[in-house]
């Protein structure tokens, strides 16, 4: 089996990003889906991934300029797979134009889809480390790029959500990030009626502190969270 892959799904139909989430996990992949080319790109910075789908046509900013900005961001360390039901070759040259690796016309087969998919991530060489993605605050390392965070020379085990708490902590870092930040952050669509955020909170104070003598993540009470360079 090829090497697990954190895959970023932007698409606007609610079915068919579902669907395609669904497909590569059950590859043994780890995709997160987004709705909209905004929160697409508010992701992308987050997660870092190791492939992008992108449907061309997304409400604001449609695929062609999110493949613009992410171009611009990250030259072209992140390949794009194109979703389209346009087929002209017009279109897809406008897609090459703006930086897209590989194209893709809907309806498609989800295992070609994959399989274009982990061969975009072997020519980009997704294993490499690149150091510009590593991240230290005080004794904490985050390496995105490979999705892995450590405390001095202790390897910590974070969940899917509270490691997108933890990256949006480090984003704001040194600054204290409002409970309203972490929901609109974490859950761009809405977040789940229970208060799930303290319980993905209690998780990813467990992984960070446990077995420290000072807590890496500090409640500012009636302000919000944040990291600790001092711990």
């Amino acid at each position: 089996m090829s090497a697990s892959l954190r895959i970023l799904v932007i698409e606007d139909n609610a079915d068919l990003r579902a669907c395609i989430v669904a497909t590569f996990e059950a590859h043994g992949h780890r995709a997160e889906g987004a709705s909209n080319g905004r929160l697409g790109l508010e992701q992308l910075e987050r997660m870092f991934p190791d492939v992008v789908v992108l449907d061309l046509t997304l409400p604001g900013p449609d695929g062609l300029r999110v493949c613009e900005l992410l171009r611009a961001r990250h030259a072209d360390r992140i390949p794009v797979l194109m979703l389209t039901a346009r087929d002209t070759l017009a279109d897809k040259l406008r897609g090459f134009a703006v930086g897209a690796d590989d194209y893709l016309v809907k309806p498609f087969a989800g295992e070609e889809l994959v399989a274009r998919c982990q061969a975009l991530a072997r020519r980009h060489g997704q294993s490499v480390v690149d150091v510009s993605h590593l991240q230290h605050i005080g004794s904490l390392t985050i390496d995105r790029s490979r999705r892995i965070a450590t405390r001095g020379s202790t390897a910590l085990t974070i969940p899917n959500i509270p490691w997108r708490i933890l990256l949006t902590l480090a984003d704001a870092w040194p600054r204290t990030v409002t409970r309203t930040e972490l929901l609109d952050a974490v859950w761009p669509d809405g977040p789940p009626l229970s208060d799930a955020l303290r319980s993905h909170l209690h998780v990813l104070r467990s992984a960070l502190d446990h077995g420290f003598d000072k807590p890496m993540l500090v409640t500012v009470h009636g302000v919000g969270f944040r990291l600790d360079e001092g711990a």
